[in-house]
């Protein structure tokens, strides 16, 4: 080897060892940056220069030039990322959806102390204490106080839920506009990698952690699948659908509903759209929802991965009530926490009403319709329509008993934008077909048929439109209690309490077992109670899945000051050898210049 050339050996050494040194020195300070992946450094030997060749020997006769520094790589295990990501998703779908059902709980008042279970019980109590003394005005007026604190705290816990609905639904909002900044940041990180790499001389790590940071913070938002292409760029699926390819994001819009102003997400990319005569578009988001919502939430089936997809469920797409808990419907409603409780709830107060008003409508003297017999009446806009067996009806000439002074049955509880009864002149047929024609008082009905399918709120016995009468809340004493002959009527004081003893009622079609009022809310809290456990409980394991995948993924990527600081000292002694070489070589020529000059 030509004495010259050894020094470009040792100045080999000298700049691995220089490189090697500066990487360890940026891992170490480092550590505590987040994201941040070690950085290791690779070597390699430099082109070897032939001397002989010959092919009896094992090798040919040349010598090398030095080491070379290769390059410097991340260390990090793609199957241990996609785990992670995947598990972290989970984890943030369950624990978005334990905060809900805490703060349904909290809704509910069973967190602070004012939970509705009093006010049921306190209902419940003014009505014993009324069948004990039913013409007393003293029971009358403590009955009716309840009533009205019934309602009043049933629309606070309605209303409660409905505003967490729209809380959910600004997070929704800000969730989306935070994903469509992720992409923006992964398409221009993506730009500078590719820029930075194209020659294949530098490998832009520090660009890269940053982009797998955003990885990870985006898969606790979505369920996505990742992966990078030949020339370094990541690519992004949300739910299936591209969301980062390249240099473009397929960013997510926002659907506005008309009627409750809630989001819904849909790409822009897959759904169809017409201009209006002002130049604006209006979408039709079918089929281009980022989330299928009527899935089955299941671990299996990987539906159960992200913080907003947990959100879309539990807002629901709608305030529900309880034309909502039906055979039909049900499952419409079931998945959404929030949903599912209103309607629940809703129910609840919609049976106590209805029951309560019927008890009164039977003692202000209702007929029944009886077999064969028929009452023709105008419905509210004028057209026929006809009562058959089992509906009733009330005579306006009746003795007046429970009836305002109008002549209408009295009602507890009243509907805020529409009347409980209606007069109408009808025609009643009998089952030998004998008609008589006179005024009557007949059931305001209740209409499930408005636009698109929806109820007509407006007519519905719904904590979202009820009151107690107000005309009652002003005179409890309207009630009376007392009969033509001057007795009491325990009768119907009877009635209003074995309403509240009567096992008639379930949660939902789905629960077989029958409560009475006061039970139906213990059932509903102590449903909300073992959901909230299952899902904490989820959660914890969910949790704890994270952690030890976490914890694996670290033993890779993470920086241990242990190694580094024995990487330097190793690095730094291959400096010193090198420099040492050199020395070496610089004596040798030194002495054979000398020695000739001599």
């Amino acid at each position: 080897m030509p004495l010259m050339g050894s020094l470009y050996i040792g100045a080999s050494g000298l700049q691995t060892g220089q490189n090697a040194l500066n990487t360890t020195a940026h891992n170490l300070s480092n550590m505590e940056t987040v994201g941040y992946v070690r950085q290791q450094v690779q070597q390699g030997s430099r082109a070897y220069v032939k001397l002989s060749t010959d092919p009896k020997s094992i090798a040919n006769k040349e010598y090398g030039l030095g080491v070379s520094y290769t390059r410097v790589k991340q260390v990090r295990d793609y199957f241990l990322d996609k785990t992670y990501r995947r598990e972290s998703g989970r984890s943030m779908f369950y624990e978005v959806s334990t905060e809900v059902m805490e703060e349904v709980e909290s809704q509910l008042g069973e967190m602070n102390g004012e939970a509705f279970q009093n006010t049921i019980e306190d209902f419940w109590t003014s009505i014993q204490e009324l069948a004990k003394d039913p013409a007393s005005s003293v029971t009358q007026g403590l009955m009716v106080q309840r009533a009205e604190e019934f309602v009043l705290r049933a629309t606070a816990v309605y209303d409660g839920l409905c505003s967490y609905q729209d809380n959910l639904n600004v997070q929704i909002k800000q969730y989306v506009d935070k994903i469509n900044a992720y992409g923006k940041q992964l398409t221009v990180l993506n730009d500078k990698i590719r820029e930075i790499e194209a020659g294949n001389i530098e490998h832009a790590n520090d660009l890269r952690d940053s982009r797998n940071q955003l990885l990870d913070e985006l898969s606790e938002m979505a369920n996505m699948n990742f992966g990078e292409d030949v020339y370094g760029n990541i690519w992004v699926q949300i739910e299936g659908v591209d969301f980062v390819k390249g240099d473009r994001c397929y960013q997510m819009e926002v659907d506005v509903d008309p009627a409750t102003g809630f989001y819904t997400p849909f790409w822009l990319m897959n759904a169809t759209y017409t201009v209006n005569e002002d130049g604006t578009k209006e979408y039709n988001i079918d089929g281009a929802e980022v989330f299928d919502l009527s899935r089955k939430v299941s671990t299996d089936l990987n539906t159960d991965i992200g913080g907003l997809k947990a959100m879309l469920l539990a807002r629901g797409d709608h305030r529900a009530d309880y034309t909502d808990i039906t055979e039909g419907k049900y499952d419409d409603v079931s998945q959404s926490v929030i949903m599912n409780i209103q309607a629940e709830f809703d129910q609840l107060i919609h049976n106590v009403a209805v029951k309560v008003n019927e008890i009164l409508g039977n003692a202000a003297g209702a007929k029944t319709l009886g077999a064969g017999e028929t009452l023709t009446v105008p419905d509210a806009d004028g057209n026929m329509i006809t009562l058959k067996e089992g509906d009733k009806y009330w005579e306006v000439d009746s003795n007046g008993y429970m009836r305002k002074d109008d002549g209408s049955p009295i009602q507890m509880f009243t509907r805020l934008a529409t009347d409980g009864y209606r007069k109408v002149t009808g025609t009643i047929t009998d089952a030998a077909g004998n008609t008589t024609q006179k005024e009557y008082w007949i059931y305001n009905p209740e209409v499930l048929n408005g636009p698109n399918g929806t109820p007509e709120t407006e007519t519905l016995y719904s904590v979202k439109n009820l009151q107690v009468d107000p005309e009652l809340a002003q005179k409890p004493a309207m009630l009376g209690f007392r009969l033509e002959d001057g007795s009491e009527d325990k009768a119907t004081a009877e009635a209003l309490k074995a309403a509240f003893m009567e096992e008639n009622y379930t949660l939902n079609p789905n629960v077989k077992k029958k409560t009475t009022f006061v039970d139906y809310y213990t059932d509903l809290v102590s449903q909300i109670a073992n959901t909230g456990y299952v899902n904490r409980r989820i959660l914890e394991n969910q949790q704890n899945t994270v952690e030890a995948t976490e914890s694996a993924r670290q033993q890779v990527i993470g920086v241990s000051s242990d190694e580094e600081l024995s990487n330097m000292i190793r690095f730094q002694n291959a400096y010193n050898a090198s420099s040492r070489y050199i020395n070496v070589v610089d004596e040798m020529l030194e002495h054979i210049l000398s020695t000739l000059g001599a």
